[in-house]
């Protein structure tokens, strides 16, 4: 075998630095095609077909603001669909305050105070409720808070009357906390597990008491996770539909309520229902957006 032109024989640098390349931008692209896909298909479609279908008034073909204005309707003396955003907003608050309130402690002896051969067995029996379907706990709760239920059973029982908090706004906030207090206790868990417990030590060496030590040493700390636990407990709370559904009534419908009724109820208008739809992701993109900004500055500070 002869040849010809002994260079032919030699790689050839551009070549193989074109095929070295090429592959360094498409890698990315390979890595982020599933998850791109899945937000675009899932996630930005349909938030932009329900934002162009907000913009037409029931009936009509042309775009317009009808429907947003109807958010602001008054009739009655009572801006309707204003007091049903502004219950939603007071049932999200309640129902994370006592996240927090309650979850704090739970958290605080998760991570502090038991045993840590327990810790993960103790975090496992807290969580496992969420294995279970919402639909399932927010009917065992019917069962607990109904006229005849579990609760007023065991209160005649000890001899005090019993209440009747089931289609109130009460039961509604029961069934909240009782959803959305383990999302609070796990974001609690992973900031107090990194608390630093030689300041506190110091504080009370310094002669701070409980007070001052828990203010100004352990709440600094660990306000990354109250921000964080606040966020996701008030979001998910604000646009929860299942309690208000099952556990309340006429009178404690929330916006995720009204929603599902413009859709699938008998008088429905999909138009109205996208306008309503697009105030709730709105006031979601809202607290994120907030969590972001003043959280990662947490973050950086304390740091």
């Amino acid at each position: 075998m002869t040849v010809s032109n002994p260079h032919d024989l030699e790689p050839n640098p551009d070549a193989s630095q074109r095929s070295s390349n090429a592959p360094k931008w498409l890698e990315p692209l390979v890595l982020l095609f599933p998850t791109g896909f899945w937000l675009v298909a899932f996630l930005l479609i349909p938030t932009l077909l329900i934002l162009v279908q907000s913009f037409v008034p029931f009936g009509k073909t042309e775009f317009g603001l009808d429907n947003y204005q109807q958010v602001f309707k008054y009739v009655g003396g009572n801006f309707i669909y204003l007091v049903v955003v502004w219950r939603s907003l007071l049932y999200a608050a309640i129902a994370t305050g006592f996240c927090l309130v309650i979850g704090f402690p739970v958290a605080y002896w998760l991570a502090i105070i038991a045993p840590k051969e327990w810790r993960n067995i103790l975090l496992l029996l807290f969580v496992l409720p969420l294995w279970t379907s919402s639909l399932l706990r927010s009917y065992a709760w019917i069962t607990i808070l109904r006229p005849t239920g579990v609760l007023n059973s065991f209160l005649n029982l000890i001899g005090l009357s019993g209440i009747n908090v089931l289609n109130k706004a009460e039961g509604v906030i029961i069934g909240m906390i009782y959803t959305y207090l383990p999302y609070m206790v796990l974001v609690l868990y992973t900031s107090l597990e990194k608390l630093d417990l030689r300041l506190l030590e110091a504080a009370a060496d310094l002669g701070a008491n409980s007070r001052q030590a828990f203010w100004q040493i352990t709440v600094p700390q660990v306000s990354s996770g109250i921000i964080a636990g606040t966020a996701l407990v008030s979001i998910t709370s604000f646009s929860d539909y299942i309690n208000p559904q099952l556990l309340g009534g006429p009178g404690s419908r929330t916006i995720a309520s009204i929603i599902e009724l413009q859709f699938l109820g008998a008088s429905s208008n999909r138009g109205f229902g996208s306008a309503l739809s697009m105030v709730l992701i709105l006031a979601v993109t809202i607290v994120i957006a907030l969590l972001i900004k003043y959280g990662d500055k947490r973050v950086v500070t304390d740091g």
